[in-house]
């Protein structure tokens, strides 16, 4: 049927085509979030585990069929450029009522992308920049409430935990009130601030991940504006708030690029990160895209925000500071807190892995609970730079290690494919140039990453300083996955005893050892501490020695226990015995 229609009539059916599929994903991904209330409300820790790994393949999923209607529809004029041109424009009137119109652009972009497989951007047929310079919609209501002045903030507090109506009871909901408001107001005191609040605003919908729902929002007190975040859990004895945030570096730890997607009910995307911005203004817009679960669009604003970089920009990229990797190549620009990570044509020994087991290794850590230790990383497709912007050093490299991910000209470099991250400093570069607190606060909580990972049935494999890093709030993260593995998959065993000295000083092994077996009593010799740093280590987390710790946390995956990983400090706990 579609040889028969003109070429203005097909660009209007596939417009039409890829219109039906975005509200489908739309629909789709409202509903799986719409469900993590009442998760939430009654402890269905499974069944939001499950939303959460739906909800992750669900745009993949999409655009698969969108691309094979378009294939159809289009037939022999798959290729007509002149006909996409048309499509974009038709598409672009469609979505302009949406109040979601940036994502409806970015699933465009997706379908052209992979019909084209496009180098570097296409201005023709895709939404580079947006349409719209300012929103093309009005909000029909705000995204929060308001509330003002009230007697006392615990009272205020009380008035904010009413409104979002949970349909489990609070354990206590007084003391909570003034537990809450005693730190707001402490809060207040240390910044100088007048102790009365002003006004709070609260974005409507909660923000839910994993074990925990999120009441975020921001207050008013004189001059003074502070984020404010009500941290609830739900324990056997009913709902609590378990910590108030009210800075930025906490709120930024909350959505920071470690942690897995909030699942949170919203109609405009675009106002609800700017009212974040408000409150996180140093956090890059794609990255709040991506932690509310809109991770394409998040991908789509970071190369904008890439561009804007490179077009002001002297600088040059460079391979990243550290240890070199054995599996990736590592490059980034010295003004530009974001790596690129390029898989290598070879692999030293003794890595034995695939590239495609590699690649298998990543998409693992896009689909687990990342809990809040495993850096983010987005995928990207045939990038296209200008040479000049290589150093001479790091396009040697390039050429001589990444040749499968990477074709020079005289003119460019078109990467293929590579990973995108945050960039963070390597932990053993930390601990060795930062002043003495600070290294010591890095290596306890480098144990309580590992442990963290575990209890998510993550092990990191290569435990290494090399392989974590340390963010700007001083948290440890991880992001060399290419050893990584699910715990349950282990085999932690004990070193047997040896029947000769001689077996003792070997550098070979004197007994059968399989890929998976793990000897938690070596793990000494890789972690590269100077004494004092080493004992502290240990002193904090000598249970990492042990295989009794290994086995107990695999015993506890496997009768489906859930931990719930605190994306803040103990000392902020309000009930510190229950911490």
């Amino acid at each position: 049927m579609s040889r028969r229609l003109t070429d203005s009539r097909l660009a209007n059916v596939g417009a039409d085509t890829l219109r039906t599929a975005y509200i489908a994903l739309h629909d789709q991904h409202q509903a799986i979030t719409g469900r993590a209330k009442q998760r939430f409300e009654t402890q269905d820790w499974a069944g939001m585990q499950a939303d959460t790994a739906e909800r992750l393949g669900l745009y993949r999923r999409i655009v698969d069929l969108a691309e094979a209607a378009i294939r159809d529809l289009l037939g022999e004029r798959l290729e007509n450029k002149l006909i996409w041109v048309s499509m974009k424009a038709v598409y672009s009137g469609h979505i302009a009522g949406r109040d979601d119109w940036e994502l409806a652009e970015t699933f465009f972009n997706s379908v052209t992308r992979r019909i084209f497989t496009t180098v570097g951007v296409d201005h023709q047929i895709e939404f580079v920049a947006t349409d719209f310079e300012t929103p093309p919609t009005r909000p029909r209501s705000s995204n929060y409430r308001v509330y003002n002045r009230a007697a006392s903030t615990a009272d205020l507090v009380t008035a904010i935990l009413a409104d979002y109506r949970f349909a489990a009871r609070f354990r206590d909901v007084a003391a909570d009130a003034r537990l809450a408001a005693a730190r707001i107001e402490a809060q207040l005191e240390s910044l100088g601030a007048l102790q009365a609040v002003d006004r709070v605003e609260m974005i409507k919908s909660a923000f839910y991940r994993g074990m925990g729902a999120y009441l975020v929002g921001r207050l008013f007190s004189g001059s003074h504006r502070i984020p404010l975040v009500l941290a609830l859990i739900h324990t056997p004895d009913g709902l609590t708030v378990d910590s108030v945030l009210t800075d930025e570096n906490s709120a930024s730890i909350l959505f920071s690029f470690a942690h897995s997607y909030f699942h949170v009910d919203v109609e405009r995307p675009y106002d609800l990160v700017h009212f974040l911005k408000s409150i996180m203004p140093r956090k890059r817009t794609g990255e709040l895209y991506i932690s509310l679960g809109y991770n394409k669009h998040g991908k789509t604003e970071l190369y904008r925000d890439l561009l804007d970089h490179l077009a002001y920009t002297q600088e040059k990229f460079e391979i990243a500071r550290g240890q070199r990797g054995m599996v990736m190549l590592v490059f980034t620009m010295p003004s530009y807190d974001i790596v690129f990570k390029l898989i290598k044509d070879h692999f030293n020994y003794p890595k034995d892995s695939t590239r495609k087991q590699v690649m298998g290794k990543y998409d693992l850590v896009y689909r687990r609970d990342r809990a809040g230790r495993l850096v983010d990383a987005q995928s990207f497709e045939y990038l296209e730079f200008g040479r000049e912007l290589f150093s001479d050093e790091l396009l040697a490299v390039l050429e001589r290690e990444c040749s499968q991910s990477v074709r020079m000209s005289e003119a460019s470099v078109v990467i293929s494919h590579c990973y995108v991250q945050r960039r963070v400093i390597p932990l053993d570069v930390f601990v060795r140039e930062a002043g003495e607190a600070a290294a010591c606060s890095a290596v306890v909580d480098y144990g309580q990453a590992i442990k963290d990972m575990a209890s998510s049935n993550i092990f990191p494999g290569d435990m290494l300083l090399k392989n974590f890093g340390v963010t700007r709030h001083g948290r440890v993260v991880f992001y060399d996955y290419d050893e990584l593995c699910l715990l349950e998959e282990c085999n932690f065993r004990r070193l047997p005893p040896t029947s000769r000295y001689e077996e003792e000083l070997s550098s070979e092994p004197w007994f059968h050892v399989n890929a998976n077996d793990i000897f938690p009593e070596e793990f000494p010799n890789f972690l590269g501490l100077p004494d004092s740093l080493r004992h502290l280590f240990e002193a904090h987390h000598r249970d990492l020695y042990g295989v009794d710790y290994w086995r107990n946390r695999q015993a506890a995956i496997r009768a489906g226990e859930r931990l719930h990983i605190f994306p803040y400090l103990a000392e902020q706990r309000l009930h510190q015995q229950g911490a």
